[in-house]
């Protein structure tokens, strides 16, 4: 057996066993995939490891057998990032194994609905973080709340108060709304706006509406990234990656197809010996012998 989290872990909606499961497969493939079938989850499944439990078969040909698998659509490798106990967080390693192949895109839907489990987060959770505002002044009396207008509507009809330079009309308040409801939903309060929009005034303010209409507009802050929840306690947080069945390469599932990664999927190129000389060059040193040949002649 695998440590605690790592290992074999058997895919869902496979069939039930019969005598024709993995048939057409070679006769090596057939016997690994029938001992991989048999053993429970959690077993190891490195190389090394099932080498170990299959005298008849050494590393190498082990890992060309897995390969092989992983193309006929019977397993996949993948990594996630789990953390336990305590808060540690570390990568296990896992091979998810069907009897029934599957193609590549029954392969690419499942390890996403592995990543968008309730229990799987990206990245680790961490504690909410508060929208990053400047630091306020003292904090002042209540504003007044007008009744039956909006936050953002009320905020604006407090400018002329904060500073006379900003005063607005109704109906310029009524034409800025919508802008200064946007900074509320991004996480301010009208203090906040308020200050945003009466400091570093210019000595004059010919277009109040104009003016406001401006700041709004070019000093909206950022939108601040929702963090996850956090689980509930004890509950594992992981995050799944498919990996290449044959090098361990992470990437998406899209860029492994059959599990391989694009290395693994093409023939290996054997570069040329470096005592080997091309057929051009073999020619170009025979030409200059017959013509040194030439100039010693009588």
């Amino acid at each position: 057996m695998a440590s605690p989290g790592y290992g074999k872990r058997s895919a869902p909606d496979q069939q039930p066993r019969s005598a024709t499961d993995v048939t057409l497969l070679p006769l090596r493939e057939r016997h690994i995939a029938g001992f991989i079938d048999q053993l429970p989850d959690g077993a190891a499944m490195d190389v090394k490891g099932l080498a170990k439990q299959l005298p008849l078969y050494g590393q190498q040909a082990v890992g060309s057998a897995l390969k092989a698998l992983s193309v006929a659509g019977y397993l996949r490798r993948v990594r996630c990032l789990v953390t336990g106990e305590g808060g540690q967080v570390r990568w296990v390693f896992r091979t998810f194994w069907s009897r029934t192949a599957r193609d590549n895109e029954w392969w690419g839907a499942f390890v996403g609905a592995e990543r968008g489990r309730p229990q799987v987060a990206e990245p680790v959770a961490v504690s909410p973080v508060a929208p990053v505002v400047p630091q306020q002044r003292a904090p002042e009396p209540d504003r007044p709340v007008l009744a039956g207008v909006s936050p953002a509507y009320a905020a604006l009809a407090q400018l002329g108060r904060a500073d006379a330079r900003l005063a607005l009309s109704a109906a310029d308040c009524a034409v800025l709304e919508p802008l200064a409801a946007a900074w509320f939903t991004r996480g301010v309060d009208a203090d906040y706006l308020v200050q945003a929009l009466v400091a570093g005034l210019p000595a004059g303010v010919d277009s109040p509406v104009g003016f406001v209409r401006r700041r709004l507009t070019d000093k909206i802050p950022p939108q601040v990234p929702v963090a996850p929840a956090p689980p509930a306690p004890g509950t594992p947080v992981r995050r799944v990656m498919m990996e290449c069945t044959k090098c361990g390469v992470p990437g998406r599932a899209e860029a492994l197809p059959d599990g391989l990664c694009r290395a693994c999927r093409q023939p290996e190129e054997r570069a040329p010996e470096a005592s080997a000389e091309l057929p051009a060059e073999r020619d170009v040193r025979a030409y200059v012998a017959e013509l040194r040949d030439l100039l010693k002649a009588p």
